[in-house]
C-alpha cells in the first residue's frame, strides 16, 4: 500500500483525532466536544466542525507537541522550511556532511535519502486532507459565500503543496480525489507541465473567493488571503520563466496596498512583531497548545541550544559595507574582530559571530577557545562555521526552548517587491529609478536597515545586485536553495570548498581536504559537488518506487 493510499484510507479518523492537538489558524484554543465521538455521517453538520477540519488541512503534518522536530514534517514546519537552507550556500547543518538536507546538494543525493520520503509523505498528507475536505465540505449548512471561502482555502493549501512538488520532483502523481487501494498502488506520475497548470488554475480560482488581506479579522490571522495565493502564483510564474505573468501577478498585490515594509526587521522573526502587515502568510504556533522547538535547535550552546543551524561564510561575505559597496577582505574597513562593523545592519540582525552578546552571554566561537561551549570544532555540539543564526532566536524568550510560539513567515511583502522587480527585469521591461525606489529601495530603506538606494538600471548590472539583495534580505527563510535551482546556477554555486568565519593567527584552523590553509584564515567547513543534470530534480523516494515501480 503506498503512502498516498494510506493517507486517504485513514483520513476520516486522522483528521478528527489529530485535530485534538491542532491549533486553529487564528491562534485561538478550540472548544469542542470530544472529536472521537464524530463519524463522517454526522461531522459535517456545523460551520464549527468544518473549521476544525480545515484547521487540519492547514496543519498538515506539522509537529506541534512541545518536542524537537527531527524530520521535515511539512514544507512549512521550521525543520522543513528553514533547514532547506542547508542545501544552499547560506548555511550548514551541524550534524555533518551526511546530514540528509546537506546531501541534497553535495553530490550524494540518492532516492533512499530519508528527507525525500519525509517531504513526499508530508505532501500527500496535506493533499489527502484537502481532497477529503473538498469532497465533504458542501454538506455543511453555511452560506454560499462562506462555503466558497472554505473551499478556496483548501484549494489554496493543496495548490501550494503541488507547487513545492513541481519545483523539486517536477513530475509527481496528481491526486485530486480519494483513491481506492488499487488506484493508489498503480497511480502514474503526471508530467510537470500538468502539475504547473493545475497549480495555476487552482490558485487563480482561490484568489477569486479568498478575502483580501485587509479584510481578515484579527481572529483570522494565519488564514489565506488573496495576497497569499497571488504570492505563490507569482513564485510559480517566476520559476517557469513566465515573467510577464509574474510581474502582473505581483503588481496585483502591490496595487491592493494592504501590505507594508515594516520599519522593524528583527521583530518579523523573533515573535515580537507577528501582526506586522509585512507578513502575508505564516505558520502559526502557540506556546503550550501548538508550539515548536525551533529555539532548542538553533540557540547557541552558551544559551542551552543545540546549535544545529550554522550560517556559512559566503552568506556573511554577501552583506555589503554600509555605504553600499561590496564586501572585500582586502578593504581597509574589514575588521576580523568585529565582522559586522560598518556593514549592512542585517548582518548583525541575522547572524551571531565571535564576541557577540546573546541574552547577555558572550558568544565565543574562536577555535582556540577550548573552554567555550561554542568553540568552533568538529566535535562539540556547537558551531561548525564559527557563526550562529540570530534570526528567529528571540533574546527575550524564557522557558522551555522546545515550547516556542514564534511564528514562521512563509511570504513577506519584501519578497513580493523584490520578485516584482525581478519579473520586470527578466521580462525585458525598462527599469527606471522610480521602479527601483518602489521595490528594492523600499526594502533596503526600512528604518532598521537604511542601506543606500540602488541606482543602476542596466539589466546586466542590476541582476547580480538584485540577487544579492534577495539573498541578504531573505537569508535563512527557506528560499535560497530554490532560488539557485530556478536561476539555473546551482551547479555553479554549489561546487567547491565552503568556509566559515575568519580567525587570523588561530592555532586550530581547519584546512581543506587538500591540506591548504585559506588565504583569509577562514575555517574550512565542507565541500560540495552538485551534479549538473542530476541534482536539479529530486528522485521519487525508493520506498514509494518499491511499492509502485511506475513511479520510477
Amino acid at each position: 500500500m503506498t503512502t498516498i493510499h494510506k493517507k486517504y484510507t485513514s483520513l476520516t479518523t486522522t483528521v478528527l483525532l489529530l485535530l485534538l492537538l491542532a491549533i486553529s489558524a487564528c491562534k485561538k484554543d478550540l472548544d469542542t466536544s470530544p472529536l472521537t465521538t464524530y463519524s463522517n455521517e454526522t461531522f459535517w453538520t456545523s460551520e464549527q466542525n468544518a473549521m476544525i477540519a480545515l484547521t487540519g488541512v492547514y496543519r498538515g503534518n506539522i509537529q506541534m507537541n512541545k518536542a524537537a522536530e527531527f524530520t521535515a514534517t511539512d514544507w512549512w514546519s521550521y525543520y522543513g522550511l528553514l533547514f532547506q537552507e542547508f542545501a544552499s550556500d547560506n548555511a550548514y547543518d551541524r550534524r555533518g556532511d551526511n546530514s540528509a538536507i546537506n546531501r541534497l546538494s553535495n553530490g550524494t543525493m540518492t532516492n533512499d535519502l530519508g528527507v525525500l520520503g519525509e517531504y513526499w509523505s508530508a505532501s500527500y498528507t496535506r493533499i489527502a486532507r484537502a481532497n477529503y475536505f473538498l469532497e465533504n465540505v458542501a454538506k455543511t449548512p453555511v452560506s454560499k459565500d462562506k462555503l466558497a471561502r472554505l473551499t478556496a482555502e483548501a484549494r489554496f493549501l493543496r495548490a501550494c503543496t503541488y507547487f513545492y512538488m513541481s519545483q523539486f520532483w517536477q513530475s509527481v502523481p496528481l491526486v485530486t480525489r480519494s483513491l481506492s487501494a488499487y488506484e493508489a498502488n498503480h497511480v502514474l506520475k503526471a508530467p510537470k507541465d500538468s502539475i504547473v497548470q493545475f497549480v495555476i488554475d487552482e490558485l487563480n480560482a482561490a484568489v477569486a473567493d479568498l478575502p483580501q488581506y485587509k479584510d481578515l479579522a484579527s481572529t483570522e490571522r494565519g488564514r489565506a488571503s488573496k495576497q497569499a495565493a497571488l504570492a505563490f502564483l507569482g513564485r510559480l510564474y517566476l520559476s517557469e520563466k513566465k515573467y510577464a505573468q509574474a510581474a502582473s501577478t505581483y503588481k496585483q498585490i502591490i496595487d491592493y496596498n494592504d501590505n507594508i515594509i515594516d520599519p522593524d526587521y528583527a521583530g518579523l522573526f523573533n515573535g515580537s512583531n507577528e501582526t506586522s502587515k509585512e507578513i502575508i502568510f505564516a505558520t502559526q504556533y502557540v506556546v503550550d497548545y501548538g508550539s515548536n522547538a525551533m529555539l532548542q535547535h538553533m540557540y547557541p550552546a552558551v544559551a542551552g541550544g543545540w546549535h544545529l543551524y550554522c550560517p556559512l561564510g559566503s552568506l556573511v561575505e554577501s552583506y555589503e559595507f554600509n555605504d553600499g559597496t561590496p564586501f572585500s577582505f582586502t578593504d581597509a574597513r574589514y575588521n576580523p574582530n568585529d565582522l559586522g562593523a560598518g556593514r549592512d545592519p542585517r548582518l548583525k540582525l541575522n547572524i551571531l559571530y565571535n564576541g557577540n552578546l546573546f541574552k547577555n552571554l558572550r558568544y565565543v566561537s574562536h577555535p582556540d577557545s577550548v573552554s567555550s561551549s561554542d568553540q568552533l570544532t568538529t566535535t562539540k555540539q556547537a558551531t561548525r562555521t564559527g557563526f550562529c543564526i540570530r534570526k528567529y532566536n528571540s533574546e527575550t524568550f524564557t522557558g522551555d526552548l522546545q515550547n516556542s510560539g514564534i511564528d514562521l513567515p512563509v511570504i513577506r511583502y519584501a519578497e513580493v517587491l523584490l520578485s516584482y522587480l525581478e519579473a520586470k527585469l527578466e521580462a525585458g521591461d525598462a527599469i527606471d529609478q522610480s521602479l527601483l525606489d518602489a521595490t528594492i529601495n523600499k526594502v533596503r530603506g526600512r528604518a532598521a536597515v537604511n542601506m543606500p538606494p540602488v541606482k543602476v538600471t542596466d539589466a546586466a548590472t542590476l541582476r547580480p545586485v538584485l540577487r544579492r539583495e534577495r539573498r541578504n534580505e531573505l537569508a535563512m527563510e527557506g528560499l535560497r536553495y530554490w532560488d539557485l535551482l530556478r536561476w539555473g546556477i546551482a551547479a555553479q554555486v554549489l561546487k567547491g570548498d565552503f568556509y566559515g568565519a575568519p580567525f587570523p593567527n588561530a592555532k586550530n584552523l581547519r584546512k581543506n581536504a587538500a591540506g591548504t590553509v585559506d588565504p583569509y584564515s577562514r575555517w574550512y567547513v565542507t565541500s560540495k559537488a552538485f551534479r549538473a543534470g542530476t541534482d536539479e530534480k529530486w528522485p521519487v523516494p525508493l520506498s514509494e518506487v518499491n511499492i509502485n515501480p511506475k513511479l520510477q
